[in-house]
């Protein structure tokens, strides 16, 4: 096939620090090039990939000092990618609902997959507007808010299966990784770890609008000597963070779309301890790959036990569900299907 992945400008696809969409069409794009299909991957000039670039920006728009704007960006982004369309079997667009008005003028069948959370009841009125643009869910409870939208299917996001190493012998502490952010609930990871006596070793960054957050209900809380606050930290860092913790602490307040630090946590044989919000139930296999909790007894419990979880299971449930592979072939048999379709170009 002749495929189009679309991806936001935000970040370098692979992104050099936090970008979990940017992360995510690296890894499809390149996995699609591995089983012999023609990509080309609309993204920042400084991206790396084997597909074929075409610099939609000379570089990641959040790090370009030139500041431009992300709409105007975006929008010539998308003009191009339509024009270009009949060059390509399929079209494949991760920026969000930004195509939607042109995309039904393609010459080419298209396809979002939507990476956010779709629980605003404005998504819905636009969904209502635009009813036959084809979708990809990550996850089964992303869809939900959206149950009359025109699904394709859900494909759960993956991983380079050689990207992460397994460990079997964890040091003692938990590892948290992600965003410092109410709905991420750094506060209940720090909580369980000092109700267990265990070290806390912090791998996350601070949003602009997450910093009166930061110095309001978190600052305070890094003082205690069990509590290590490391800062961001990029991709090639994560396999020994995460890999050496005893758990992954993910206790999320928030309908979470997918959590792909989860599985990254399975790759390297650590189990997670999550609250069972959004994606966890489908990605948590409860008491095998780690434990899904309602509370903080249950997690402070489960935290306490979290030894009998089989690391060397966590690695398997990873590569038989989580690799870029296993989500490369379902996204093939999803525009194979999309492909099967009548094109339809009316307003």
């Amino acid at each position: 096939m002749k495929i189009a992945q679309v991806a936001p400008l935000f970040e370098s696809v692979p992104p050099s620090g936090y970008g979990g969409t940017e992360r995510v069409v690296s890894y499809l794009t390149e996995a699609l090039v591995a089983m012999g299909h023609d990509v080309t991957l609309y993204a920042s000039g400084d991206s790396r990939t084997k597909a074929r670039l075409v610099a939609a920006a000379p570089r990641g728009l959040r790090l370009d000092p030139s500041g431009p704007d992300w709409i105007v960006m975006h929008t010539l982004l998308v003009d191009r990618v339509v024009r270009d369309a009949p060059g390509y079997d399929i079209v494949h667009f991760h920026i969000d609902t930004l195509p939607l008005p042109l995309a039904r003028y393609c010459a080419r069948p298209c396809l979002t997959t939507l990476h956010g959370r779709l629980d605003h009841p404005d998504v819905a009125r636009l969904y209502e507007r635009f009813p036959e643009h084809p979708l990809v869910s990550i996850s089964a409870a992303q869809r939900r808010p959206l149950a009359r939208a025109n699904w394709l299917g859900t494909i759960h996001h993956g991983l380079p299966e050689d990207l992460y190493s397994f460990h079997p012998r964890p040091a003692d502490y938990f590892a948290f990784v992600g965003r410092i952010s109410p709905e991420k609930r750094l506060d209940r990871a720090i909580e369980i770890a000092l109700a267990c006596s265990t070290r806390l070793r912090i791998a996350a960054k601070v949003d602009p609008y997450d910093r009166e957050y930061y110095r309001r209900v978190i600052e305070h809380r890094l003082d205690h000597p069990l509590i290590e606050f490391v800062g961001e930290i990029g991709e090639h860092e994560k396999n020994d963070f995460i890999g050496n913790a005893r758990a992954l602490l993910f206790p999320i307040d928030w309908p979470e779309p997918f959590g792909i630090v989860m599985i990254e946590a399975f790759a390297c044989g650590t189990p997670v301890i999550a609250y069972g919000h959004g994606s966890v139930p489908e990605v948590v296999v409860d008491g095998v790959t780690g434990y899904v909790v309602g509370d903080q007894d249950e997690a402070i419990a489960a935290a306490k036990r979290i030894d009998r979880i089989d690391r060397r299971a966590c690695r398997e449930e990873f590569e038989r569900r989580f690799t870029a592979c296993v989500m490369a072939q379902g996204y093939v048999a999803a525009y194979a299907q999309l492909m099967k379709r009548p094109l339809s170009l009316s307003a």
